[in-house]
């Protein structure tokens, strides 16, 4: 998801009365595991293997295709008419700009990085082999007490390898954070790329609420490539598909010390319903519906103008696709260090399974 100061965007919360936001469908989905597997595995700019993990996962309930650097699967419905449920399999990352004489790599951003946290950080170059390396940071001994925060073009990555770092490193190979998925207390985990593999989940998740029950219509399930730089994925896949209508599956801002209650949701609140004038409002109206009637804890998010997500451009093409958005409230965005709460991911998943069930 994009930043908000790119997009104008501001929140408000509300929330369902007296429920305590329990899933709604039974199932043997194990959602942190799958976080896990999906979150641990790569994937920016064709490389990585986080496509190939979700197609596994997507393979066990539909129909599925690569089509270019995307997954599509599909379950047939009475109707041959189709909703499209998209979330974005790439990740933030980088790309190698310069390797020094002396070994020392520079990139470039591919997305929008939080630079504050690179010094010292972990990651992985796929070059000619995969090597680890680590963002050089100054020590504040020498900084001569400057506080600000480097610029990505001011730092460098150490792999250990020196003047051999040229024989295995080039210009253009990805660079991807290495960081673990870790559970923490309660519901809460930690991890990379959780935007927008918690939204992966919630697909993965739908796709097993709607497995063996008759669907009114097709669904067509889609993990697109590049939301994090050009939001081709969609837009191409959305074009090819022709879907009458589309759901589209992100990260939203989550509430943490510093910022404004109406520019988050609550990690652990429910999934967050998009109103915005780029959003269908009738799909918008029956999404609330359907959460409020079973019962689904549940958040509304109101953007002034676009949502920051591929909705945007998903609904202009063609003629134009009918679309909303279903968010999972995340810490951290765009950090190797995003947290979720995996009862959000189940209230999603119950939220979208509903609305299409409703259908009938």
């Amino acid at each position: 998801m994009h930043k908000a100061d790119e997009i104008g965007l501001t929140k408000r919360l509300y929330f369902n009365d007296g429920h305590e936001g329990s899933t709604l469908f039974g199932g043997i989905m194990d959602i942190k595991n799958v976080l896990k597997n999906l979150c641990e595995a790569d994937y920016m700019g064709g490389v990585g293997n986080a496509l190939a993990v979700a197609e596994k996962y997507l393979s066990q309930y539909a129909t599925v295709r690569r089509s270019a650097y995307n997954v599509i699967g599909k379950m047939e419905g009475k109707s041959q008419s189709a909703i499209l449920l998209d979330a974005h399999i790439d990740e933030i990352g980088m790309m190698v700009v310069a390797v020094t004489d002396d070994g020392f790599v520079k990139v470039t951003a591919s997305g929008g990085i939080d630079y504050r946290m690179l010094a010292g950080m972990k990651v992985k170059i796929y070059g000619k082999e995969t090597v680890t390396g680590v963002f050089c940071s100054v020590p504040p001994h020498l900084r001569g007490g400057d506080k600000s925060v480097p610029k990505l073009d001011e730092l460098y990555i150490d792999t250990g390898l020196s003047e051999k770092a040229k024989d295995v490193v080039s210009v253009g190979d990805r660079v991807m954070f290495k960081q673990t998925f870790q559970e923490l207390q309660g519901d809460f985990v930690t991890a990379k790329a959780l935007d927008d593999r918690a939204g992966v989940a919630v697909l993965l998740r739908v796709a097993e609420i709607l497995n063996g029950k008759e669907l009114p219509r097709d669904v067509y399930f889609l993990f697109s490539d590049q939301e994090e730089t050009t939001e081709a994925g969609a837009m191409t896949k959305t074009f090819e598909l022709g879907p009458e209508e589309a759901i589209v599956v992100d990260v939203t801002f989550g509430n943490a010390p510093d910022i404004a209650s109406d520019k988050a949701g609550v990690l652990g609140k429910g999934a967050m319903i998009g109103v915005s004038p780029s959003l269908d409002v009738n799909m918008c109206d029956s999404l609330k519906a359907v959460a409020k009637e079973k019962g689904i804890l549940h958040q509304i998010e109101v953007m002034g103008r676009k949502t920051g997500t591929n909705a945007d451009v998903m609904a202009s093409v063609g003629s134009g696709v009918k679309c909303s958005l279903v968010s999972v409230p995340l810490r951290n965005m765009h950090t190797p260090v995003e947290v979720v709460n995996t009862n959000d991911i189940e209230s999603a998943a119950d939220i979208i399974a509903e609305y299409i069930l409703s259908k009938m």
